[in-house]
């Protein structure tokens, strides 16, 4: 059944919404789960709440689940009678409560959730999420872990697996350590000295060397091959050389349906394009970082968007920075400290924001809202780097949350007005999520995401358990309040936490989650109701969107006009003569100018017309002026057939 199930295939790159999902979160907690399968690769194999979930988002548009590490990890005991469990009663203590998170530390080195970012060895599947009656039998690993690929194919989504080749948990002659004991000293970058580099809080590994990418390269063929996957993410993939990369991409592209029973060129490959430690700046080879790897069709996350829309950086020390999806400047939070010129700063988020939408291309020029002036991408600063980095959209990943630092709700919990209402707070995470949605690159989301989950204000849950780490299905309980997170990477911050963690009116009932799962499922939709979101390349992105009203006078602080136009021939999509988003992240009704398009005929996109939001429905367009008129915290589609 696994070898039969066909991967569903996509035409482009650009067309990928991806789902990061960790094997343990998506059934632990899942009753409608059967008791051994909890918790294992075989969960997906049932027709329980997560699988259930996953096929509602695959019947909207989502096509590719991304999952945290499945390879053999050390930190995970696969005894089961070996995994500590937490010794007292979680549910009892008040949600700002430290006992849940003291209770967690004293076992978490032993108990059965690690996210794996620690590779004891690249080629095996991780034994602990076997089935119980399968722990102690390597074979039945390969086996089940076949069964969940194929199950995943069969629910319509694609398999990405979270690859780590760039350090690995020990060197030498620790237990755990591999390489070093093949040949001491080769694996393992070392320093001019011969210690060991750390700078990835691990023992790095110098896939610079011959017979290091090697071992890269054949894992990653090995899993395409013989397990059916169809794209990898790599974590720290700056600190491997862009060589590196292109040797697994050519590797990738020789695999054929006929020899091999995979078409490796369909295969995605992306990563985490950050440029840091003793690799920085290209030290010791041409990095594959950000802004490096164009004409590769290798993506890399884009912190661009990500900053804007949420507002700060991932580690600020106030984490009440707001941004253009968390009310900066339109809806202030009340500390000025955190957000000192706001309206300026808002300008510069929106035009990251604009340029995110736009591919974060470096040669797409449009109308700055900061100065006024048409700039170039790469001309737009992020952080005293080029915003716009990537030559063709497919090298970019854009997402607004991830498995590291907080989950999207809970950067909105910090950042908007305490008084913010429930429903208000469920609006701002649907227009956030939509500014990866709409846009032209792949689309990622954090699985929850859409379920509002929480992970109660925790920045680094790596090895947080499954308390911290719960993903309900139902929306019963999206996590929040489950007490104040681990000290070790959270007790600045909770000063800042515990007031929002006692405050029951911030905790999401199950009806708000499902609210918001159906607004994110006709973000799905849309994104597929017309090619015009996934134009594919530079030249058609450059030729066809625009952002009319941008740092011009008809611009209205918080609001993003973006036109797509398909008048000339209609060679994108021939039912559309193009289209119009109006994304409003303010808290009032805004009517929007959208120049140019004054005698222009447009309608609400039929998803939204009548899909789940009451909301949306109200937003209109006027002929004579070329003006919407959209609703509060809202995303409207508009289509001109």
């Amino acid at each position: 059944m696994w070898k039969k199930t066909p991967s569903p295939r996509l035409k482009q790159d650009v067309d990928s919404t991806i789902y990061e999902l960790q094997v343990r979160d998506f059934s632990v907690n899942d009753p409608t789960v059967s008791a051994e399968n909890r918790g294992s690769y075989l969960a997906f194999a049932e027709n329980g709440n997560g699988t259930k979930h996953l096929r509602k988002l695959a019947q909207a548009g989502l096509n590719t689940v991304h999952l945290l590490p499945t390879f053999d990890i050390a930190s995970i005991p696969e005894d089961p009678a070996k995994q500590a469990v937490p010794q007292c009663d979680l549910r009892s203590y008040p949600p700002d409560s430290e006992e849940q998170q003291a209770c967690i530390d004293k076992i978490r080195a032993k108990d059965a959730f690690n996210w794996g970012y620690d590779p004891w060895h690249w080629m095996a599947p991780e034994g602990s999420y076997t089935s119980t009656a399968a722990k102690a039998d390597g074979g039945a690993r390969v086996a089940e872990f076949r069964t969940m690929v194929g199950a995943l194919h069969r629910s319509g989504l694609r398999v990405v697996l979270d690859q780590v080749y760039n350090h690995t948990p020990a060197s030498g002659q620790a237990q755990t350590s591999v390489l070093d004991k093949v040949v001491p000293g080769y694996y393992q970058r070392l320093n001019a000295t011969g210690a060991v580099e750390t700078s990835t809080c691990c023992q790095n590994i110098a896939t610079e060397h011959a017979m290091a990418q090697k071992a890269m390269v054949d894992s990653v063929v090995l899993w395409a091959k013989y397990y059916k996957v169809d794209g990898f993410r790599f974590d720290l993939m700056g600190h491997h050389s862009k060589a590196n990369m292109l040797a697994v991409r050519s590797a990738l592209d020789q695999l054929t349906l006929k020899r091999d029973g995979v078409d490796g060129r369909s295969v995605y490959v992306y990563g985490e394009g950050w440029n840091f430690g003793e690799v920085a700046n290209n030290a010791r080879f041409e990095q594959a970082t950000q802004g490096q790897l164009g004409g590769t069709g290798i993506g890399t996350f884009s912190d661009r968007l990500r900053d804007a829309v949420r507002g700060g950086g991932p580690f600020d020390d106030n984490p009440r920075t707001q941004g253009f999806g968390s009310g900066e400047a339109t809806d202030p939070n009340g500390d000025s400290g955190a957000n000192p010129d706001a309206a300026k700063r808002l300008k510069h988020d929106t035009d990251l924001t604009q340029l995110g939408l736009a591919g974060n291309l470096r040669d797409f020029s449009f109308r700055l809202n900061e100065n006024g002036a048409v700039t170039r991408g790469d001309k737009v600063d992020y952080n005293g780097s080029p915003a716009g980095y990537a030559d063709q959209p497919d090298e970019v990943v854009t997402y607004v949350d991830a498995h590291d630092n907080e989950t999207l709700w809970d950067s909105l919990t910090y950042k908007l007005p305490v008084t913010t209402s429930m429903a208000d707070r469920v609006r701002m995470n649907t227009v956030s999520l939509a500014t990866t949605a709409l846009s032209q690159t792949p689309s990622f989301w954090h699985a929850g995401a859409d379920l509002l989950r929480s992970k109660s204000l925790d920045r680094n849950s790596y090895d947080s358990g499954d308390w911290f780490n719960t993903l309900d299905w139902t929306g019963a309980d999206n996590g929040f309040g489950h007490g104040l997170p681990l000290k070790g990477d959270n007790e600045a911050k909770w000063p800042y936490q515990k007031p929002l963690l006692a405050n029951p009116a911030l905790k999401p009932q199950a009806a708000d989650v499902q609210s918001a799962t159906a607004a994110a499922q006709d973000l799905l939709r849309l994104r597929f109701s017309t090619p015009l979101f996934r134009l594919g390349n530079a030249d058609a992105i450059n030729a066809k969107v625009s952002f009319p009203a941008s740092g011009t006078a008809d611009a209205r602080p918080g609001v993003i006009a973006m036109r797509v136009d398909d008048t000339k021939g209609r060679d994108a999509d021939p039912s559309l003569r193009g289209l119009v988003v109006v994304f409003n992240a303010s808290p009032g009704a805004v009517t929007q100018k959208v120049p140019g398009l004054a005698g222009a005929s447009l309608t609400l996109s039929p998803v939204q017309s009548g899909g789940s939001d009451p909301v949306v429905k109200g937003a209109t367009w006027d002929v004579a002026s070329g003006a919407a008129t959209v609703p509060p915290r809202t995303v409207a589609v508009f289509v001109q057939r």
